[in-house]
């Protein structure tokens, strides 16, 4: 096509495109360099004109992208590269065409991108558990009311609670590791739509660019789109699971509640009131939860459109990368509320022993000590709290004559508590004792909270190493690239490796 494009879809179209290309600039110059090694393994592009295009390609990988031109007057972002390429060595640079068309290099970049955000990502989830982990150890004792409907439910732990996030965000970690091996695998040599001859077996250039293997149908590698949907998807999962607990944080750190307390660097305060210490890590979280579910489902809209159509990933270029971004911060954020929170616990078990949550376990144990059928036993106990409730007492202030006065007011015979009447009811509304009662699997007791906060830990560090694992090998595999590229483009000493230590999320977005 020649001539200047229309001001609209400058503005409208490629503007849109090219903002995206800082994202994807480093990809695309490994995708390129790879390219330009296989094409040269087979004999494709002339000797003469290899260490011409490796120096250009090199030179293109040195260039931050801010400084490299793109410019949407010229097109989207393979098109400012070309651009660029044929002013520098001419018509020689069209041999990077061979057997690819620019989606194909665009497609590798976006998945050379992904996988290191998504591995991110999974770190940051990792470390959430790590942390919660870590607390839920310090706490497997700190004794707390747990709530159903944000009403006294019965008395657990903080410890107990906390891994009820824990296991939530392992899943997640599970789902995101799944999407992760599914993304490491290479659309290159996918040619225009069913493979090319001139790129030979795929394997060779999914093994320069470090994927673990290639999508099988070349037309389902250029053109799917569920992986990055489901990508997205269980991103916004993950910080909607961290929004339960951020949200639990925020209501116990209110005044009315008064049982934690965010360290000092993860609130705000307010500019016009001097008492208020906003929450404002766990609003930030939660907001970006919602905007995170949002990008889901815009995903899902971009997915839902007939075959070979590229407005499924142009979009995906920046929402994916993005979004994961995203997902990355709220995460890293929530692992260091978690590790900075301050437990009152003398408040929260203060709580605990002010309500009636031992209820249910004084129904069983009457259902137990007396014969009695279990909602006969939970009426007595009904009457019973009833009658605190109204004289101002505790669950812990019940006593068996209180018990007596509610069965004769719920119908039963006189003798119907027995042994009840003259027994002790301390060890039975001790919240204590009921805690450590559950000894069962998954249950409260703090010996059971500390093996699973262990096993949780020992999960998390094993995702840890293993995406460390798959980040050594393809920094191995791009290192190898971009010194296999500096030796044809006549450099014998070969191409430093990158210096991925002072990457930040800033620089990488």
């Amino acid at each position: 096509m020649s001539g200047r494009y229309a001001d609209e879809l400058v503005e409208g179209g490629f503007a849109v495109e090219v903002a995206d290309a800082p994202l994807l600039h480093d990809g695309l110059n490994v995708a390129d360099l790879a390219h330009l090694l296989v094409l040269r393994e087979r004999g494709i592009v002339p000797e003469h004109v290899v260490p011409r295009l490796a120096a250009v390609l090199r030179e293109a990988d040195a260039t931050p992208a801010g400084e490299f031109g793109y410019d949407p007057e010229h097109g989207e972002v393979y098109s400012c590269r070309e651009r660029r390429f044929a002013a520098a060595i001419g018509r020689d640079a069209g041999w990077l065409h061979a057997g690819r068309p620019r989606r194909e290099a665009v497609r590798i970049a976006l998945r050379l991108r992904v996988r290191r955000d998504l591995a991110a990502l999974v770190t940051a989830a990792a470390d959430v558990v790590l942390a919660t982990a870590r607390a839920a150890d310090a706490h497997a004792e700190t004794l707390m009311v747990e709530h159903t409907y944000l009403q006294h439910a019965q008395p657990s732990t903080l410890g107990h609670h906390l891994l009820g996030v824990a296991y939530p965000v392992l899943r997640d970690v599970e789902r995101l590791v799944a999407e992760l091996d599914r993304l490491d695998r290479s659309p290159a040599g996918a040619g225009g739509v069913n493979g090319s001859p001139l790129t030979g077996e795929r394997t060779r250039t999914a093994a320069l660019l470090g994927f673990a293997g290639v999508i099988e149908h070349t037309g389902d590698a250029m053109w799917q789109a569920d992986g990055l949907t489901a990508v997205v998807a269980h991103a916004a999962g993950l910080v909607t699971t961290l929004d339960r607990l951020a949200e639990d944080l925020e209501i116990w750190s209110s005044e009315e509640f008064g049982w934690v307390r965010l360290a000092a660097g993860h609130t705000r305060t307010s500019v016009l009131m001097p008492q208020k210490r906003n929450p404002y890590a766990l609003t930030m979280v939660r907001g970006e939860a919602g905007v995170l579910i949002g990008r889901a489902t815009g995903m899902l809209a971009l997915a839902k459109s007939p075959s070979a159509r590229s407005d499924q990933l142009i979009f995906a270029y920046g929402e994916v990368p993005r979004a994961l971004d995203l997902a990355t911060r709220a995460t890293r954020l929530m692992a260091e509320v978690v590790a900075g929170l301050e437990v009152d616990a003398a408040a929260m078990e203060a709580t605990l022993r002010a309500g009636f949550s031992q209820a249910a376990d004084l129904a069983e144990h009457l259902m137990i000590t007396a014969g009695l059928d279990y909602r006969s036993a939970y009426d007595v106990v009904g009457a019973a709290v009833r009658r605190a409730e109204a004289e101002g007492l505790a669950g812990v202030d019940l006593t068996p004559s209180m018990l007596v006065d509610a069965a004769a007011a719920t119908g039963l015979e006189a003798d119907a508590l027995g042994p009840v009447v003259d027994g002790d009811l301390t060890a039975v509304l001790d919240p204590a004792a009921i805690v450590r009662s559950r000894d069962s699997r998954g249950g409260a007791a703090p010996s059971v909270v500390r093996a699973m906060a262990a096993d949780c830990a020992e999960a998390a560090e094993i995702v840890r190493a293993d995406v460390m694992a798959r980040r050594a090998r393809w920094d191995d595999a791009e290192d190898d690239v971009r010194r296999r590229a500096a030796r044809l483009a006549g450099n014998d000493a070969g191409a430093p490796t990158r210096d991925r230590s002072t990457d930040t999320d800033a620089e990488r977005l």
